[in-house]
């Protein structure tokens, strides 16, 4: 293998499984960690196991990487839990996934609760079964004042859809007075998309082996430092997202300026 694709794919070599991460991590970190929580299929087929399996694991690594960012002092966390494309799905998975989705916020909410996490469900949440949309939006209640970490569950959301909605919303305004087209500016349109007040991720994952971006954050990623794992999500751990930061840290961001 390249040393390219060893940079790319960073799980490829034996990897020290048994190595304890620090419970502080010293440098600069990412304020915003954004994971496209990819690979439970496949995870599930490996095994022998239905679809809904691999997606019942994936939400124990959601709990395992909440846990680490909040004792590393992430402030921010977004998930991609369920794409604007998944309808294409079979419809006995889409079921599973919501009703797993309310399971996970029946069991999790008291303890997230405790622990200081805000949730917040980001995309077309209208569209959602009504049992799953009651259950994000008292998700969003209970928690709506807590501070110490936030986390963003992407569900039926589209980068393309969410730039298309804030397109319409733009010109809605713009044509009642409400703003000055004017004075459309980049600032101005990051108020109109989903993630209005959360800061751009600073850190992008996507864990599987995949490497693309699938719809995901096309706008706030501009300038995200992307990690991709060769792990399938129900197996990433602490190692792996500590991994990913270390990784993140190493990297030179000039944001289009020349380094000093």
């Amino acid at each position: 293998m390249s040393g390219f694709l060893r940079k790319i794919f960073k799980n490829e070599e034996p990897q020290e499984n048994n190595k304890k991460t620090p419970d502080v991590i010293s440098g600069t970190l990412p304020v915003h960690i954004a994971i496209i929580m990819d690979g439970n299929g496949r995870w599930a087929k490996r095994r022998g196991l239905p679809r809904t399996a691999g997606h019942r694991a994936g939400m124990e690594s959601l709990k395992r990487v909440i846990k680490s960012c909040t004792k590393w002092g992430i402030k921010y966390l977004t998930v991609y839990a369920f794409s604007t494309e998944n309808w294409k799905r079979p419809q006995d998975e889409i079921d599973g996934l919501m009703n797993l989705l309310v399971e996970y916020i029946t069991k999790e909410l008291n303890e997230m609760h405790q622990n200081g996490v805000r949730v917040r469900a980001i995309g077309n949440i209208e569209a959602l079964a009504q049992k799953a949309r009651q259950s994000l939006e008292k998700a969003e209640k209970t928690t709506a004042n807590n501070d110490k970490i936030y986390l963003q569950i992407a569900i039926n959301y589209g980068g393309r859809n969410e730039i298309v909605n804030m397109v319409k919303s733009v010109l809605d305004d713009a044509s009642q007075g409400i703003i000055n087209g004017e004075c459309i500016d980049e600032k101005l349109i990051a108020q109109y998309l989903y993630t209005s007040g959360i800061p751009d991720p600073d850190l992008l994952i996507r864990p599987s082996g995949e490497l693309r971006l699938s719809n995901f954050l096309l706008w706030q990623s501009a300038y995200a430092e992307l990690v991709f794992d060769n792990i399938l999500w129900p197996d990433y751990c602490e190692q792996d997202l500590y991994r990913a930061i270390c990784s993140f840290q190493k990297r030179s961001r000039r944001f289009g300026a020349v380094a000093d």
